[in-house]
């Protein structure tokens, strides 16, 4: 699974990382700080246990240094025995915090003075020093380097960075939200909706852009409202005059191929007006409702049927879904209209069925195609073809008005080649 950079992730990693170095650092300094004074409290109580061990050694009859030695056993917790020549110890090594203990040693007790945490393969403080001419070891418990101060300042020091983690997240996310509300907003846009205003709220830069986004939304709410209602206007008033010049061309032209030429160039002219009127009104408000597209699509090819219309339709069963469909029927009829213009007089195919959890409607002819490469460029508006699928006129706005609608309903609008020749439209529909 591959991890998701966002900037919320890319900024806690900063930060977690920038406290993660301050807390080694720190560590690192506390450690060398507090190395030297406690390698000194440990040499100074190992030089008073081996000065105090020697006196009652010297002092004491030799016949009774057993005794004595297992006395110190259960009164202080301290063994002595007799070094042996074959003792295997193992010395200090790198250890800076031994090594520091070792020379504190030598420089308080002399230069015979050893020191080792483990004999034989015992682990315990082992200090071997000369007592009447012989050597000896005295032992202590490992308990007695005594690390719980240190550890309690590192499990402290620890907790501290959960803590500052814990507060990063928080500051993290706080300063996030307003960036995903942003992106949601944006995509809304994208989608062909028109969000609620954002809240602004955070640092001055993030209210800044929450008022920009804000205003943009408005400005382009405006700019829609402003060409939906231009172009009902100029199509409206467009119609009445067209509606005269087609009666005044039945009545007044005698040439039936002038006749029908014109009638057709009318008619032409009506159908370019009507996409306009079907552009303006592509995001009208309607709002969505529970529909089933399969009734809907079947009541639409029943409609071309009654024409005469070469639709064959394959309808499957699917939930249904919260769709506009006012402007979904119109896509769709849009989608047919384009394929009839261009198929020839052949067979329309009507589909409807889901694709990975996706409702998927298809109008697929047999007409010349277009090139892959033309597919995006003519879900543009106003924009057609210069070859084979140009010629029959049209404002260029029919893959506009279908990919706009897909949009509005979470999905997109797919223009491929069909096996065989010809070209399949699909739009997809999201179904969650």
């Amino acid at each position: 699974m591959r991890l998701r950079f966002t900037l919320r992730t890319r900024l806690f990693l900063l930060l977690a990382a920038a406290m993660l170095l301050s807390a080694l650092a720190w560590a690192a300094i506390f450690t060398y700080s507090e190395r030297e004074p406690r390698a000194r409290q440990l040499a100074q109580l190992l030089t008073s246990v081996a000065n105090l061990t020697r006196s009652a050694v010297v002092a004491a009859d030799p016949s009774r240094r057993i005794e004595l030695f297992e006395e110190l056993s259960r009164q202080e917790g301290i063994r002595i025995y007799v070094a042996e020549d074959d003792d295997r110890i193992k010395p200090p090594g790198d250890d800076a915090f031994l090594q520091q203990v070792q020379q504190q040693l030598a420089s308080n007790l002399g230069g015979n003075v050893r020191l080792s945490l483990e004999l034989n393969g015992e682990r315990a403080i082992f200090l071997r020093v000369p007592i009447d001419h012989d050597a000896y070891w005295i032992v202590l418990p490992l308990e007695r380097l005594n690390h719980s101060h240190s550890l309690q300042w590192i499990g402290w020091g620890a907790l501290a960075a959960l803590i500052a983690l814990f507060a990063a997240t928080l500051f993290v996310a706080r300063l996030t939200r307003p960036l995903r509300s942003l992106a949601r907003a944006a995509g809304e846009i994208g989608a062909g909706g028109r969000p609620a205003p954002l809240q602004a709220s955070g640092p001055d830069e993030l209210r800044a852009v929450a008022h920009a986004f804000n205003q943009m939304n408005a400005d382009l709410a405006q700019l829609d409202q402003d060409r939906a209602l231009i172009l009902a206007g100029v199509s409206h008033d467009l119609r009445t005059p067209l509606t005269r010049l087609r009666m005044g061309i039945e009545l007044s032209v005698g040439d039936d191929e002038m006749r029908r030429g014109m009638e057709a160039d009318v008619e032409e002219m009506d159908r370019t007006i009507g996409q306009f009127l079907d552009f303006a009104r592509a995001d009208d408000g309607e709002p969505a409702q529970a529909t089933d597209a399969r009734d809907l699509l079947d009541e639409l090819a029943r409609q071309y049927a009654r024409r005469n219309v070469p639709v064959k339709a394959r309808l499957d069963q699917v939930p249904t879904l919260s769709l506009r469909p006012k402007a979904l029927r119109r896509a769709i009829a849009n989608l047919i209209d384009n394929a009839l213009r261009h198929a020839g007089g052949s067979q329309i195919d009507l589909s409807l069925r889901r694709i990975d959890g996706a409702l998927a409607i298809e109008v697929a002819d047999r007409g010349p195609g277009i090139p892959p490469e033309e597919a995006e460029r003519l879900k543009r508006p106003f924009t057609r073809m210069d070859a084979a699928r140009s010629n029959t006129g049209g404002a260029g706005l029919g893959l506009a008005i279908v990919e706009r609608v897909a949009r509005q309903h979470g999905g997109h609008l797919e223009l491929a080649m069909r096996d065989g020749g010809g070209l399949i439209a699909r739009v997809t529909i999201s179904a969650k």
